[in-house]
């Protein structure tokens, strides 16, 4: 099921996600809706705080821009060591419509449980390293514009208040327009 989106700043997106209990149907549900929610989207990875759940759960596929790639489910997902440097410029799907350059690890080794609950580690570079990164952030209670100067971090806030009052008036308009039901209370 497609969910929808948390759109900065919402204050859900500064808060800490709690860790995974244990993997179970409930959260294997979660990480199929998150892909789902991610593919609709266009996205590379999605943090399950971007949409209003407060689990350590992530999901990433960089494989339309990272050839190898596939589909990875992290459940507690923890970067255990990171080197070199890598300026990426990044964007959100909880901050449509923006990017901006942030400076990464240019390779970082994870440690995480699978999609039933199975440890496993894993190493990356390049946009996997970073979208690994971008995640965590996520799940840390912080977006990518957080490593931005406040002045370009301010812009962006004005645009996407801006934006969230665009989409909250829409439904408004929408039933205004609708054909009225008799039988409508």
């Amino acid at each position: 099921m497609v969910r929808e989106i948390v759109i900065w700043p919402d204050p859900i997106l500064k808060e800490v996600a709690h860790p995974v209990d244990r993997v179970d149907d409930g959260i294997r549900r979660l990480l199929d809706d998150m892909a789902e929610t991610m593919y609709a989207a266009d996205g590379v990875g999605l943090a399950a705080p971007q949409i209003a759940v407060k689990k350590r759960v992530i999901v990433i596929d960089t494989s339309p821009r990272q050839e190898g790639q596939t589909l990875i489910h992290l459940v507690n997902p923890e970067i255990v060591r990171g080197e070199g440097e890598l300026t990426y410029t990044e964007g959100c799907l909880s901050i449509p419509g923006e990017a901006e350059d942030v400076d990464r690890f240019a390779r970082v080794w994870v440690r995480a449980l699978d999609y039933h609950g199975k440890p496993f580690e894993l190493e990356a570079e390049g946009l996997l390293a970073v979208a690994l990164q971008h995640e965590t952030d996520h799940l840390n209670g912080t977006v990518f514009v957080d490593h931005l100067s406040s002045l370009k971090r301010e812009l962006i806030r004005k645009r996407m208040k801006k934006l969230k009052a665009q989409r909250a008036a829409e439904p408004a308009a929408e039933v205004k327009t609708a054909a009225r039901h008799e039988s409508a209370l």
